[in-house]
């Protein structure tokens, strides 16, 4: 390539095509176009390497790409919300198809039949997995989805205090408060033993929580519904491959983050928030949902059913104003479940379980390592370490080991440890032995 004036092919405009722009605008040149920018602002000096050929940019950002240290390169333990699962093949496959890859909102339902299959079926698959009766066409992701579900319980009930258990994960809590506060609605937790205040519109429940343990969801939806107040449970999708699904525990609305169901880490999204609630609340759903009817010729067809977002009725009887369509990564969602079935999710359920917990023996039994917490927990433990963790995390990754989550400000020197069916017996066992070496 020349190493003269840069030229851009992508750059359409010639030499009489500025000409007669500058002269629409009334000016001779481009100088006297920006002639008002102060001297030593108009162009500043920008020390750029020489420009690169598309074969030699793509070996540098290829290069720079692989110092990035991913799940699947090295042995990953780090989750707190985002989980590396699975990803069978025909997922990718399925959702790269012409008529899937822009799957956007179908407001032409003539056009669109196959989006709106798509989403008919993920409604119909995330109501079975949860348990519940009906569910929307999705959301943005998890934490949108239990602060849409917090605010849909003080529609329902008419009350304005969002009650919640000091385990859901502060980052879904950030979320809620952003959607709740300019609203003015208040946000307390529930102090342990504390009865439910009666002006309570919810209570808020993450099982697995934030530290991977399983809550009593049951006895807890006894206690909101003794107090007036809906139950809303956030859940992990995998894990009801192996327990009891929200909806058969007593939860009024459950939500859910459905990245781990075929979609990838992806750097942190985009992901897709699974929506379900009992029918007597649909009117009060926020997003979309897609019904299934057949017309005049008795032939099946699809259509969007109810869209009470504030794009297509009056503001203040709007139940949400989420305007973008999770119908693309919703598709891959559909796209794995029907692939790994019941008998599959329980199997990945069960890999994931029996991992973490063989993990969390082998952890648990190094010295100057604790695990604090007691009960039942799924595909994440706390760990108290010996050492600072950001510090220990540190030379996990010298060792080419991603490690856990820093929950220090929480338990003291804790690491929030993750293990899915991603990770070998041999991966594991490394890491083991990484803590123990660090630890001496």
């Amino acid at each position: 390539m020349s190493q003269g004036s840069p030229f851009s092919p992508y750059v359409p405009n010639t030499e009489d095509d500025r000409r007669v722009m500058l002269r629409a605008v009334g000016v001779e040149s481009v100088e006297e176009l920006f002639a008002d920018i102060p001297e030593g602002f108009g162009r500043p000096t920008l020390d750029l390497p020489a420009p690169l050929s598309e074969l030699e940019l793509r070996r540098e950002l290829q290069a720079l790409s692989e110092l990035n240290l991913v799940p699947g390169r090295v042995p990953c333990f780090l989750g707190g919300g985002a989980y590396d699962h699975f990803v069978p093949s025909v997922v990718n496959h399925v959702i790269s198809r012409g008529e899937l890859s822009t799957a956007y909102t179908p407001y032409q339902p003539e056009v669109s039949q196959g989006t709106l299959q798509a989403i008919f079926e993920f409604q119909s698959m995330v109501c079975q997995l949860l348990g519940m009766e009906v569910a929307n066409s999705g959301m943005y992701d998890g934490a949108s989805a239990l602060a849409e579900a917090a605010l849909m319980a003080c529609r329902v009930t008419g009350r304005e205090r969002i009650v919640y258990l000091d385990t859901v994960s502060p980052a879904y809590l950030s979320v809620m408060r952003t959607y709740t506060e300019p609203q003015g609605l208040a946000m307390a937790p529930l102090a342990q033993g504390a009865s439910l205040p009666e002006d309570a519109a919810c209570l808020v429940v993450h099982s697995p929580n934030f530290f991977g343990c399983i809550e009593d969801v049951e006895s807890l939806a006894r206690q909101a519904h003794e107090s007036g107040a809906l139950l809303v449970a956030s859940v992990d999708p995998v894990s009801l491959g192996m327990f009891r699904p929200p909806g058969e525990l007593g939860a009024d609305i459950a939500v859910a983050e459905g990245q781990a169901l075929g979609v990838s880490l992806s750097f942190g999204g985009p992901y897709v928030g699974l929506f379900t609630c009992k029918t007597e609340y649909l009117r009060q759903m926020p997003g979309r949902i897609a019904g299934r009817t057949v017309d005049t010729q008795d032939r099946v067809g699809y259509v969007l059913t109810l869209q009470t977002r504030e794009q297509h009725i009056r503001r203040e009887r709007a139940t949400s104003n989420i305007c973008t369509s999770e119908a693309l990564v919703g598709t891959a969602v559909v796209t794995y479940l029907a692939c790994m079935g019941r008998a599959g999710l329980r199997r990945i359920a069960e890999l994931t379980y029996h991992k973490a917990h063989y993990a969390a023996s082998l952890i648990g039994r190094i010295a100057g390592y604790e695990l604090p917490l007691d009960g039942t927990f799924f595909q994440e433990f706390v760990v108290s370490c010996p050492i600072d963790p950001a510090e220990l995390n540190r030379r996990l990754l010298d060792r080419g080991i991603i490690g856990g989550l820093d929950v220090s400000d929480r338990v003291r020197n804790g690491m929030l440890l993750c293990v899915t069916e991603m990770n070998t017996r041999e991966e594991i066992e490394a890491l083991a032995t990484a803590l123990e070496e660090i630890a001496r």
